[in-house]
């Protein structure tokens, strides 16, 4: 199960550069056609108010490309949160059944023929059914697809509006691919992946930690070829990522915590499998070969002192 988390999350990183570079069709001169839906709808709008913060209140190019990123981004915060806050009681309620899950896995792992181990997964799949729960471990596609549109229009409205590539931002050529920025980026993701690893169990650290590395060095790889209107779209946006992770530990998890603990104290998982006790070697030991009755009266001292008489 694990792996397979991994596996979404990491094929999830990969969709999204897929998905970032093929939305946009641009002609010969490297520019947008004005073709398709993800444009019309979405980019050239964010394209469009960005030229209005510049031309209107005598912006800078970037100040305009970090406004309406936080912009976009308090919009779908809720949407984050609440995706947060599903998961998090996914976790918390998944530490009371834990020790039932153990053991089906280990009958699974115990299992010598198909139908033993066929049986122990139908027992595994029967513990998440009656304490409604999913084997998924709360991950839902439905906020990754609507926020993907959004962050890739933020993307390429930094990349193709007129005169971002010829403007500068704290000495830095916004149409040139900038190292400082690219930095920035990696350190904003960085961080965020280790904002959301505090409080957590280790045995879930564990779990964490190649996207812990993964998904920084996605963002390194997309920023360095990239402009560097483009690398500060992703710096402001690891900024926000970071603050909304502390966020959410420092607030919201508490909370959750507090109200799983009440919930799971009035409503106790529902036992379907027993776990087993954990049986020491000497235990064991004892348990399988009791000791041998002493025969000292036969065979030894008072044996002796019998045959002498």
């Amino acid at each position: 199960m694990r792996k397979l988390n991994k596996w979404l999350l990491s094929s999830g990183l990969f969709s999204l550069v897929l998905f970032l570079s093929g939305c946009v069709k641009t002609g010969s001169d490297g520019q947008p056609t004005g073709e398709g839906i993800i444009y019309n709808l979405l980019v050239k709008p964010m394209s469009s108010a960005i030229t209005y913060l510049v031309d209107n209140f005598d912006w800078n190019y970037g100040w305009a490309i970090i406004f309406i990123t936080i912009i976009v981004r308090l919009i779908i915060m809720p949407l984050g949160l609440n995706q947060s806050k599903k998961s998090m009681i996914q976790t918390e309620k998944m530490q009371a059944i834990k020790p039932q899950i153990d053991a089906a896995q280990a009958k699974v792992k115990e299992a010598t023929t198909r139908e033993e181990q066929m049986q122990a997964q139908a027992e595994m799949q029967q513990v998440y059914k009656e304490n409604n729960m999913s084997m998924m471990g709360g991950i839902g596609c439905l906020p990754l697809l609507i926020q993907m549109p959004i962050f890739s229009a933020l993307f390429f409205a930094a990349r193709y509006t007129k005169g971002i590539g010829d403007a500068s931002f704290f000495g830095v050529n916004l149409g040139q691919p900038s190292i400082v920025f690219v930095v920035l980026a990696g350190v904003a993701y960085l961080l965020q992946g280790y904002l959301s690893t505090i409080g957590i169990p280790e045995e879930q650290k564990k779990t964490m930690k190649s996207m812990l590395i993964v998904s920084p060095l996605m963002i390194v790889f997309m920023s360095i070829s990239s402009p560097a209107g483009v690398t500060l779209y992703w710096v402001v946006g690891g900024i926000f990522s970071s603050i909304q992770t502390l966020i959410t530990n420092q607030f919201l998890k508490p909370r959750i915590k507090a109200q799983v603990a009440e919930e799971l104290k009035q409503n106790p998982p529902k036992q379907v499998i027993v776990p087993r006790k954990d049986v020491t070697p000497t235990e064991d030991k004892n348990k399988q070969k009791p000791s041998a009755p002493k025969t000292t009266t036969k065979n030894g001292r008072n044996a002796g002192k019998q045959n002498r008489k």
